[in-house]
């Protein structure tokens, strides 16, 4: 093993090699911080960083591993976590000065999730202003005068720069989608309620997503089968079966998937080369794509979208709209002003609308695996004082259903062009291995 490339590792190759005694965990962590110490001044994706710390998570987890403690599935492996997700021995500020000197109590469920997993939190990856539209300092690993994408910015240029293998974000429009696509990476946003989502912060109780972000779809898999289950504090999760995201995606589909291809309500939006690079796509797949119609209830999604989401986040950040909104972005200021607008009566028109638009989408779904679209418009937008559109996820975040950005194609100016994948609800693990299948048509294309 090329001890001088340890940072690029696969989180599932790591936790092998930690595992059999190949590498250690200090060691990977290192090279990870070596990584970050070269990459950050131009890529700035952290938040909060403590070297030492992060050590010394690593050497508590070799020790376990010498003394023949119980190791979980990411044991050793360094993952960074969204500055929205609580962790109890970090700071999490939430990407606002209101926040500032914040330290949680307690881990959120997903820390310490992981923290059972045996992975070592290495850090705090930036997020916009209160995950909402306000860009923090991040820039695009692949080009720094280009955005990342947001909100999830800091942990989707972490992962593309190689600094963690790992990283987890949100989505409550198109907060992992998008910077996974724009950054060039696995991003997979589940089933609404699969992960769940106490000690995050809450901006919509319909809509927020956790998610994750890694290089493999082996590593997607990794992370979400210790992620995903139930928990009393999040109304939305379940008690379930966990699902079998590690060996599902090791298996082949019963039958080569037949995917739908959905232009939907904002194709106009769609970038010219993203139209071309989506015309060649599907005439490479051949019999194995469709094209399809949405349901015409679909064109109003971005609409109930925007009134749930800014009614729940007025809601949700009344009181800093009552203590600091002098302090808040003009952007987020507008967007709460607007929710503290929005009728009851409309709300819940819209909050009605989730359950019979996944009823609309039945049809779809029995006809087809998963559902082809663009991640973003186009490549990742020149300037960092916006982080792009998130249309092409709105749909798919207002119904819940579970989306992956595949990092498929490359524009004109050689940055990253992303594909969506979007599955049923509970669909999960099936739509990685269909994420998969592609992935593999493409490369032997």
């Amino acid at each position: 093993m090329d001890a001088t490339r340890l940072e690029w590792l696969s989180a599932t190759d790591a936790a092998r090699a930690i595992a059999a005694g190949a590498i250690s965990s200090e060691q990977l962590v290192e090279a990870c911080l070596a990584r970050i110490r070269a990459s950050e001044p131009e890529v700035q994706a952290w938040h909060f960083l403590d070297p030492e710390h992060a050590l010394a998570q690593a050497r508590t987890r070799d020790l376990d591993r010498s003394e023949g403690r119980p190791c979980g599935s990411l044991h050793g492996v360094p993952v960074g976590i969204k500055d929205i997700i609580d962790t109890a021995d970090m700071p999490t500020e939430d990407g606002t000065v209101l926040h500032a000197g914040r330290m949680p109590v307690r881990d959120a469920a997903v820390v310490a999730m992981l923290r059972a997993a045996g992975a070592v939190l290495i850090g705090k990856t930036v997020t916009t202003e209160c995950a909402t539209y306000t860009p923090g300092k991040t820039r695009n690993p692949h080009n720094p005068a280009h955005t990342p994408g947001g909100s999830s910015s800091g942990s989707a240029a972490a992962v593309a720069a190689g600094m963690v293998p790992l990283a987890l974000g949100s989505q409550t429009n198109g907060s992992v989608i998008r910077p996974a696509a724009f950054c060039g990476v696995y991003g997979f946003k589940p089933t609404h309620g699969l992960i769940p989502r106490s000690g995050i912060m809450k901006l919509s109780r319909a809509l927020d997503h956790v998610g994750v972000f890694a290089r493999t779809l082996e590593d997607v898999a990794l992370a979400c089968e210790q992620l995903a289950g139930y928990d009393p504090a999040d109304p939305d999760t379940l008690p379930r079966a966990r699902p079998p995201f590690v060996q599902t995606l090791s298996q082949e589909p019963p039958l080569p998937p037949l995917l739908g291809f959905v232009k939907g309500p904002v194709w106009d939006r769609a970038a010219p080369e993203t139209r071309e690079a989506f015309d060649e796509l599907v005439g490479a797949l051949g019999d194995r794509v469709e094209e399809v119609e949405l349901p015409g209830s679909a064109a109003n999604a971005l609409a109930w979208h925007q009134t749930i989401m800014e009614a729940e986040m007025a809601a949700n950040l009344d009181l800093e709209w009552e203590k600091g909104r002098d302090r808040l972005s003009e952007s987020l200021r507008r967007q709460l002003a607007r929710g503290r607008e929005i009728a009851a009566l409309d709300y819940q028109k819209a909050l009605a609308r989730i359950p019979m638009l996944n009823e609309a989408f039945g049809d779809v779904y029995a006809r087809y695996n998963a559902i082809l679209t663009p991640a973003a418009p186009g490549t990742a937008p020149q300037g960092l004082e916006a982080t792009g559109d998130p249309a092409f996820c709105t749909l798919w975040t207002l119904c819940g259903m579970p989306a992956i950005s595949l990092p498929l194609m490359r524009g004109a100016n050689g940055l990253p062009l992303g594909a969506q994948l979007v599955g049923p609800r509970g669909g999960d693990a099936r739509l990685l291995r269909d994420a998969r299948w592609l992935m593999a048509q493409v490369e032997s294309g």
